[in-house]
């Protein structure tokens, strides 16, 4: 097994180093083991494989619900929630910077895509922010922290790809992520009031109080963000759709809300299209090659074996996830989130398995520590959003963001002490 392990890792080292696609290391790291290490044929196996993971019915609804984030990206939506809910924060400790917060729990409710998520609030939030005079560290934390939850908060795309990866139920992991989701949401808004009450001299005043009846006409510009989450996640609890029909749903409601915002034109829908296909087909490939890649080390029992050395070893529960959440944000520092999520299913599920732990929990775990990573040098995909939209260092980015790295590091000890927040809503279904 050792001699198995160190060729694929240094056959992978050098795959990624020289700019190899993530789908062909991945593919070629499932020949290389076939190919020395058993007598089953490659190209067989390979056919079969790319195959049999490319037709899944639950993978439709990955293309749907990208599009669906596509087009949204290009609406008017982001600006419709600045103005919905900046009156009602006028009042609270922290102010306009829960705007970030909320906002981006709302739009990654229907985005699915944390990196969508962070340049779309980006670019409506960050200019208003720094006018208004608030603190540009906090400022940029806030919104690097809280994009996150596009991954995390249903429909989230990596919950897709982890739910194919590991033959899960799509509609379990998206109930399982929304109390999770709301949790981050509560600890990113409850360190703000903290350090607001903290820094009373950094946080502008608050702007004229406006009249309730104000208040309740911008907030109607909520209406359409709402009209998706109900009608998105809210099919899928009731079980009147499964998560393809609601995504198809929210592919239609989406289109609908950008006609009635008088952002849907030609050049915008082609846009959209375009964006999904590219990405889409990105996201296919890879769980092609990790299908290969899984068959591929299943044959040469590396998994097992290896699983069965950690087993040896006695960890607690504890200690192997501490271990495991290390790997992971080391690992996220190169690569991005739903490579992660694939690279590493093969040979932690039986590990897990063997530990005990709840898949569905650990999906939610998994795509936490995922999260973390999105604002971890060098290679946090929000960072580089972020740097995009401000010019500033990524280091800098992310000494801001550190806090809200911290939170959700305290947010994975919290759901590994209270387990049930993540599975009372899958279990409520089933029941």
């Amino acid at each position: 097994m050792l001699l198995i392990m160190s060729v694929l890792l240094i056959a992978l080292v050098i795959f990624l180093g020289g700019g190899v696609w993530i789908a062909f290391s991945l593919m070629a790291l499932g020949w290389l083991g076939l190919h020395f290490f058993t007598s089953i044929p490659v190209g067989d196996m390979l056919a079969s494989d790319v195959w049999s993971s490319s037709y899944s019915w639950e993978l439709t609804a990955l293309p749907l619900f990208i599009w669906m984030g596509e087009i949204l990206f290009r609406s008017r939506l982001a600006d419709d929630m600045f103005t919905g809910l900046s009156p009602w924060m006028q009042r609270v400790p922290g102010r306009l910077l829960h705007t970030n917060v909320v906002g981006c729990g709302l739009f990654a409710s229907v985005s699915g895509s944390s990196a969508a998520t962070c340049a779309t609030m980006g670019k409506m939030t960050l200019p208003e922010l720094k006018r208004r005079g608030y603190d540009d560290q906090l400022v940029l934390g806030t919104l690097a922290g809280s994009a996150t939850l596009g991954l995390l908060i249903p429909p989230s795309i990596i919950l897709i790809v982890f739910a194919v990866a590991t033959d899960q139920s799509i509609a379990r992991l998206f109930l399982a992520g929304v109390f999770p989701g709301l949790m981050l949401i509560s600890l990113f808004a409850a360190y703000i009031m903290i350090w607001s009450w903290l820094n009373p001299e950094r946080v502008p005043a608050a702007e004229p109080a406006l009249p309730l009846r104000e208040k309740f006409r911008r907030s109607r510009r909520l209406l359409p963000m709402l009209l998706m989450i109900v009608g998105v996640i809210g099919s899928i609890y009731t079980g009147i759709a499964s998560p393809t029909e609601a995504a198809a749903v929210g592919v239609v409601l989406s289109l609908l809300i950008a006609h009635f915002s008088g952002s849907l034109n030609w050049s915008n829908f082609h846009e959209g299209l375009l964006g999904t296909v590219k990405t889409s087909c990105m996201i296919a490939f890879i769980l092609a090659g990790a299908s290969f890649l899984t068959a591929a080390m299943g044959f040469t029992r590396m998994p097992a074996e290896l699983a069965a050395l950690i087993a040896g070893y006695e960890l607690s529960p504890w200690m192997l996830l501490v271990a495991l959440t290390l790997f992971f944000i080391v690992l996220g520092c190169f690569l991005d989130g739903i490579s992660v999520v694939v690279l590493t299913t093969a040979i932690m599920l039986p590990m897990v398995e063997a530990a005990g732990f709840n898949l569905i929990w650990f999906g939610i775990y998994l795509v936490i520590v995922v999260e973390m990573s999105q604002i971890t040098p060098p290679v946090g995909f929000n960072l580089f959003v972020l740097q995009g939209l401000t010019g500033k260092n990524i280091m800098q980015i992310a000494k801001a963001a550190l806090p809200f790295f911290l939170l959700m590091l305290l947010g994975i000890v919290i759901i590994t002490l209270f387990p049930e927040i993540v599975t009372y809503l899958p279990e409520a279904m089933t029941n």
